[in-house]
C-alpha cells in the first residue's frame, strides 16, 4: 500500500524541549488514520509540518509522495486541513468564507460546498460568529473538502463539541471518505470517537511514537490477562508485556502477541482501542515496537 504520508526521523525542537523526537511513520493512502495521545504529545507540532506551517529540526517528512522541505503551492492544494478551533473569519457570513476558499484553490469545487451546507441546514447569510460550535466545524469541514484535497488533515476537529455533535461531524466525515479517492489523518483525545472512524492509528507521547499500525490487527495482537498473580506473572513472561496492575494476590496485564496455552484459571479478554492506549501510555515512553519488560512485581 502507498504512503499518503511518510516521516522519517522527524524531529523538532524549541529551545531545549523536544516537541517531536526521531518520529518515523506512513499513513497508508485511503486510509483514516488516528493520531492520538496527550496533550503535549506532539500531535500539532506533527501536523502543522506536515502542511508546511512549521519546519523539522530534523528528518523528513514527504506528502503525497513529495517531500514538504521546498513545497510547491500545487502540492498544498492537494492537501486540506482543519486547526484546532475550526479557524474562520468570525465576522465573515458563510457565503463569503465559501468565496475565499474559491479564490484561493485551483481545485474548488462550490457545487460540493454548497450541497454539504444545504444538507446540513446551514444557512450562506449567517455570520459566522452566530453559528453554534457544531456548525462552525462544519463550515471548517466543508471548506477543506471543497479544495477537492487527496490528503485531509484534522488537528482535534471535535475537542471542543458536545457529543451529539462531535457523532454528526464524524458520520459526515465518513460520508465524505465514502466517495472514495480521499486520505484522512485525524488528530483528537477523544479515543472512543476515533475507534468507530479509524482504520490505523499512531500514538505519540513525548514526541516519540509509541505504536503505529492496522487498528484492526493492533486489537488482534493484544490481550488482557486477569487472576493469580502468579499465574499471570507465568503467562506474561513468554510475551511482550505491556502494562500490568496488581492488587495483593490478583493481577490484570495487558500482553501483546499471546501465544501457547493459557492457564484455565486465568481471563483472557480482548482490548479496545481506549484500553490498548492507556495500556502503551502508563508505561514508559519507548520507541515503537520496544521490547523491554515490565515486570509485574514492579506495579501497584
Amino acid at each position: 500500500m502507498s504512503s499518503a504520508l511518510s516521516a522519517a526521523g522527524l524531529s523538532r525542537r524549541y529551545g531545549k524541549t523536544w516537541a517531536l523526537h526521531e518520529c518515523s511513520l506512513e499513513v497508508p493512502a485511503g486510509s483514516v488514520t488516528a493520531l492520538v495521545g496527550p496533550n503535549g504529545a506532539g500531535k500539532t507540532t506533527l501536523l502543522e509540518i506536515a502542511v508546511g506551517i512549521l519546519e523539522p529540526t530534523e528528518g523528513e517528512i514527504r506528502l503525497l509522495g513529495t517531500p514538504m522541505r521546498g513545497q510547491t503551492p500545487s502540492l498544498l492544494s492537494r492537501i486540506g486541513f482543519v486547526a484546532q478551533d475550526a479557524p474562520l473569519y468570525r465576522n465573515f457570513t458563510v457565503l463569503d468564507m465559501l468565496q475565499v476558499g474559491r479564490h484561493l484553490n485551483p481545485r474548488w469545487d462550490d457545487a460540493l460546498a454548497r450541497d454539504r451546507l444545504r444538507r446540513l441546514r446551514i444557512p450562506r447569510n449567517r455570520v459566522c460568529g452566530q453559528l453554534s460550535g457544531g456548525q462552525q466545524a462544519q463550515v471548517a469541514l466543508t471548506l477543506a473538502v471543497a479544495k477537492r484535497p487527496e490528503l485531509l488533515i484534522l488537528d482535534e476537529p471535535v475537542a471542543r463539541l458536545d457529543p451529539l455533535a462531535r457523532r454528526e461531524f464524524l458520520e459526515s466525515l465518513m460520508e465524505i471518505v465514502a466517495d472514495g479517492g480521499l486520505t484522512v489523518l485525524l488528530s483528537s483525545h477523544l479515543i472512543s470517537d476515533l475507534e468507530r472512524v479509524s482504520d490505523q492509528l499512531i500514538l505519540l507521547s513525548e514526541g516519540t511514537v509509541l505504536l503505529a499500525g492496522s487498528t484492526e490487527d493492533l486489537l488482534a495482537e493484544h490481550a488482557v490477562l486477569s487472576g493469580p498473580r502468579h499465574n499471570v506473572e507465568a503467562v506474561a513472561a513468554r510475551c511482550q508485556l505491556i502494562d500490568a496492575r496488581a492488587t495483593g494476590t490478583h493481577a490484570t496485564v495487558v500482553v501483546r502477541r499471546l501465544e501457547g496455552p493459557v492457564d484455565p484459571r486465568l481471563t483472557v479478554d480482548a482490548v479496545d482501542l481506549e484500553e490498548l492506549v492507556l495500556a502503551y501510555l502508563r508505561r514508559r515512553p519507548a520507541p515503537l515496537n520496544a521490547a523491554e519488560p515490565v515486570l509485574v512485581g514492579g506495579v501497584s
